[in-house]
């Protein structure tokens, strides 16, 4: 199974409109960080977890020219608001698209069009789909595990992660519950978001999103959904077996 990293900035993306800071004006192309998003590519399928705003020119970057499906974590606007572009994709065919029921039912609400038979060609045609907790699925012939996540620490958000096999996408998170740990437990390798060093009320730090993916078992750990107060080089400074990942960044798990 190979996993390319789409994206891999917090919801600003890196660089930030106006900073002046060391990291956003460095040279560094590991620290120009499209919005948070992975493509999983398996026996000739490809599913995307993801649209956000940079959608468009991820594909482009990528030469991709058929997707599967698409996942969803959750409904916030760095997550979902590339989802017109998916029309390309559902030209001549409806597009199976999944997640949590709250984010599956914000998608209909606000994009409503695409799920409308008669509306106009030009937009997208996605069939939504709403996927179980903990329940291994096939989607596009690539077995997946939805695996509830907590976003926030006050006002917690139902977020899915997702496992395929000995590798776990988790992004959005501030903590994660006992059974979707449960079902972690003997993954190679994760990639987990974490904002920055210091502790932030929707958002792993590095060290907490650590002792997560070691809680897990983990032998490598891949950071993403960083923002811009960290470079790329001092992250892989923090922990042998975790760095940061970064746009375009290919495993093969």
């Amino acid at each position: 199974m190979r996993v390319t990293v789409l994206g891999s900035g917090t919801s600003h993306g890196v660089p930030v409109i106006g900073c002046s800071c060391p990291v956003c004006r460095g040279s560094d192309s590991r620290d120009k960080r499209y919005r948070s998003s992975v493509m999983i590519e398996e026996a000739g399928r490809r599913i995307v977890i993801d649209t956000g705003y940079e959608f468009r020119l991820q594909m482009l970057r990528e030469d991709v020219t058929s997707l599967d499906a698409v996942l969803y974590t959750h409904s916030h606007a760095d997550h979902v608001s590339g989802i017109d572009d998916l029309r390309v994709f559902s030209r001549e065919r409806n597009l199976p698209i999944y997640g949590n029921a709250e984010t599956v039912q914000f998608i209909k609400e606000h994009y409503a069009y695409a799920f409308n038979k008669d509306t106009f060609p030009g937009n997208p045609h996605l069939v939504p789909n709403v996927l179980s907790p903990l329940e291994e699925v096939s989607i596009a012939g690539i077995k997946v595990i939805p695996l509830p996540l907590e976003h926030g620490r006050v006002k917690k958000m139902p977020v899915y992660g997702y496992r395929f096999s000995s590798f776990a996408y988790l992004t959005d998170c501030t903590s994660i519950p006992d059974s979707s740990m449960d079902v972690l437990k003997g993954v190679r390798t994760i990639m987990i978001g974490a904002l920055r060093k210091t502790p932030h009320g929707a958002h792993f730090s590095f060290h907490e999103a650590y002792a997560a993916a070691k809680e897990a078992g983990a032998e490598k750990i891949y950071f993403t959904h960083v923002n811009h107060e960290t470079s790329c080089e001092e992250i892989n400074s923090l922990y042998e077996d975790a760095e940061s990942a970064y746009d375009t960044m290919v495993l093969e798990v």
